[in-house]
């Protein structure tokens, strides 16, 4: 459908393309949001650095894990280590992180609007910041659920009363053995309920999900919609990138926004209908309100 050939974003002030999304955000009769892990970044959830220092250093030490995401890959030896890594992975990102700005920012824009929200994070953040549950699908799971690791039932289980107490008994980077979670049908141990493998659990809820999203993107398809894809990379294009160019091309009152602080981008054949920001996402969505509030001092 697309060339190979990319349309990038231009240097220089991108005052210009802040003005023209708030004006398509605003004439819009939807909002589809594809968000990424750069949103979660903006909102300062990074993996690496002070952050990961912080909250992991004695796991630097001994394994010399360099970062919260290759931690959640290392082949620990035991259970007990397995868990004490990722309880602590979980309370830190999950349920110890309050909602970051890019996020209560973007609900503030959305207020109102006909809007749904499709993301690749786990963190919970969209929930955090108080977005309708109804109007979103996480695709990739969520770091407060657990499922078998051998997926022998399709149901997935909360996990925070148990990865509080993991945390809290931890000693020497270990959980107590009786504290390993075991899959209640077949005890097998229990597993993230990440898409990292082939047994990653699409629960009832899951495919709820997806039926609603299906179903908004189709009521939408001559309408005039605004997909705004927030912190989108290349690991998983096939997901939010590469559907939202598709639905773009094939409806002509479509618009296709990027923001992205790495360099966003666009096949040719939609360029004249998109919008390329290269800058920090909670610097665009902040801007985004103040257009907005100047407009309606104007108005007023």
């Amino acid at each position: 459908m697309f060339t190979k050939s990319l349309t990038k974003v231009s240097t220089g002030n991108c005052s210009a393309e802040l003005e023209k999304l708030e004006n398509e955000l605003s004439l819009a009769d939807a909002v589809v949001v594809g968000a990424g892990a750069g949103m979660s970044v903006s909102a300062g959830l990074n993996y690496d650095g002070a952050r990961f220092k912080r909250y992991f250093s004695d796991f630097h030490q001994k394994y010399g894990i360099m970062d919260m995401y290759s931690g959640g890959f290392y082949p620990y030896e035991t259970l007990e280590e397995y868990w004490a890594w990722w309880s602590r992975h979980i309370a830190c990102n999950r349920y110890d992180q309050p909602p970051g700005r890019p996020y209560t920012a973007l609900l503030e824009l959305l207020k109102g609007r006909n809007y749904f929200v499709l993301t690749t994070n786990v963190d919970h953040q969209f929930q955090l910041a108080g977005f309708d549950k109804q109007r979103l699908f996480y695709t990739q799971g969520d770091y407060g659920l657990w499922q078998c690791s051998r997926a022998c039932h399709h149901k997935t289980y909360d996990n925070e009363a148990v990865v509080r107490k993991m945390v809290k008994e931890q000693k020497n980077l270990k959980i107590p053995t009786e504290l390993i979670p075991r899959c209640p049908v077949c005890g097998a141990p229990m597993d993230m309920n990440l898409r990292c493998g082939d047994n990653f659990v699409e629960d009832d809820g899951w495919y709820d999900a997806a039926s609603r999203y299906d179903t908004f993107i189709r009521r939408q398809s001559n309408s005039r919609v605004l997909f705004l894809e927030l912190g989108v990379g290349s690991n998983t294009p096939v997901i939010i990138k590469y559907p939202f160019w598709r639905l773009t091309a094939e409806n002509p009152q479509a618009t296709y926004a990027c923001v992205n602080v790495s360099e966003p981008g666009c096949p040719r054949e939609i360029a004249e209908r998109s919008i390329l920001i290269q800058q920090d996402i909670g610097a665009v969505l902040t801007g985004l309100l103040e257009i907005g509030s100047s407009k309606q001092k104007i108005t007023s």
